[in-house]
């Protein structure tokens, strides 16, 4: 019940702000595609296939994570350290465990709609992203863990300025370095290496792959399954936390 009364009360938030939400989460992708894709053009080849089509599953990993990781972490810092807020929570009847699972639901939701919309974006372009059951799970996964993450963020920092240190250090490099925009082959192996362990480069390898190559190695879903289940864990242990 307080799974659904978390949703709901995000939905009803949701619903309020459609307008605003979706033109701002609309604008980045619109703006990755104008530029990567018009800017480089449509006959440069990368990995046997356009760029465009390349792009456009990195696109739609970076949005999904840089979504649900906002989301969450975003309207918790606020209510915890601004508002104060959240404290009703943590001082009322509600198991922390279902707390932080609808918390991380409605991010992994936002993050969802998310992907919609750049799918949408790239219909306007003319490239046609088939999306199968594979697909939707992995975009699920990838905004869940991600939702997790910055649910825990939150929890963890004592000041607005710190949360930006998690954007600086962790989301900004992980944009730009899991293969989002470019190939990876050309890394250095170690690096390369360490990379590819990213949870954001399962997403965008398994996207990629589904799109390009019809399949996809399913140990990426494993992966990320495995990070977000890691991320509940660190979300709730700080739940607790703060309760103490």
């Amino acid at each position: 019940m307080e799974v659904l009364t978390i949703l709901w009360r995000e939905f009803l938030f949701f619903k309020k702000r459609l307008f605003n939400i979706t033109s701002a989460a609309i604008i980045n992708p619109l703006l990755y595609v104008i530029a990567f894709g018009w800017g480089l053009g449509s006959d440069v080849q990368v990995e046997g296939t356009t760029y465009m089509h390349f792009v456009i599953p990195g696109i739609i990993a970076l949005s999904t994570m840089n979504t649900s990781f906002s989301a969450v972490s975003v309207r918790v810092n606020v209510s915890r350290l601004y508002e104060k807020s959240f404290e009703y929570y943590l001082t009322s009847p509600v198991n922390m465990k279902l707390l932080a699972l609808g918390q991380i639901l409605a991010g992994a939701f936002r993050g969802m709609y998310v992907s919609i919309l750049v799918l949408f974006v790239a219909l306007i372009f003319g490239i046609y992203i088939p999306v199968n059951l594979e697909f939707i799970i992995i975009c699920f996964l990838n905004s869940f863990l991600f939702s997790a993450f910055g649910y825990g963020a939150a929890l963890s920092i004592n000041s607005h300025y710190d949360m930006n240190r998690f954007s600086t250090f962790i989301m900004t490099p992980m944009s730009f370095l899991c293969g989002t925009f470019f190939s990876l082959n050309k890394l250095p192996l170690a690096m390369k290496n360490f990379i590819n362990i990213l949870p954001l480069s399962f997403t965008t390898t398994a996207l990629r792959d589904i799109t390009i190559k019809g399949n996809f190695n399913k140990k990426a879903i494993f992966a990320l399954l495995i990070y977000s289940v890691v991320f509940y864990i660190y979300g709730v242990a700080v739940s607790y936390r703060e309760l103490s």
